[in-house]
């Protein structure tokens, strides 16, 4: 059942965005659990708390189709000010890492590793949402995908942070796995 009361098909367009949503905010909330509980990880556990808020309003305004006529303000829908604030916590954060020169993999500490599966998990949300506003463009609030777009970048931007304090981030290295596909194999 859909915000409005409507009945709909548990596979259809929406359902599958405000669920995807959902499925993030789970990850957000499994990285909060790996963010030590002291002074110097404070702002993350913040960012995250208030991205957990964030994603329940996300999920609330895709559940909801925008009716003909809907006054401003008569639902609750994503702000843009929500990502603006978004903007600056990915700068905050970003301020101090190191410039990169080679993609990221997802992992490092277990702090990280879990805001990178996070950060995947809100990409396909992102996708999915922006599928249900090509599909009902009139209904639907795309201020909801930009704000799930700018998020997968801040949880990147996060998992750095989180690497930076333990040897820095684990990068791709084009190809490494070529040149002997069975590094460390036990003997047979």
């Amino acid at each position: 059942m859909l915000g409005d009361g409507a009945t709909v098909p548990k596979t259809g367009v929406r359902v599958g965005a405000y669920g995807a949503v959902d499925e993030a905010n789970a990850c957000v909330g499994v990285a909060m659990t790996e963010c030590p509980d002291d002074d110097r990880w404070k702002p993350i556990r913040q960012a995250l708390l208030l991205i957990q808020n964030d994603l329940f309003d996300v999920g609330a305004d895709l559940c909801t189709p925008i009716a003909k006529g809907e006054a401003p303000g008569a639902r609750l829908r994503v702000d843009p000010a929500q990502t603006a604030r978004l903007e600056k916590l990915i700068d905050a954060h970003n301020a101090d890492l190191k410039p990169l020169n080679s993609f990221v993999l997802p992992g490092g500490t277990r702090l990280a590793a879990a805001l990178h599966v996070a950060r995947t998990v809100v990409r396909r949300a992102e996708r999915d949402a922006l599928r249900l506003c090509e599909a009902e463009p009139d209904a639907t609030n795309r201020d909801a995908a930009v704000y799930l777009n700018r998020l997968s970048d801040l949880l990147f931007v996060l998992a750095r942070v989180a690497n930076a304090t333990d040897g820095g981030d684990v990068l791709w290295e084009p190809g490494a796995g070529r040149a002997d596909p069975t590094p460390d194999a036990p003997p047979s």
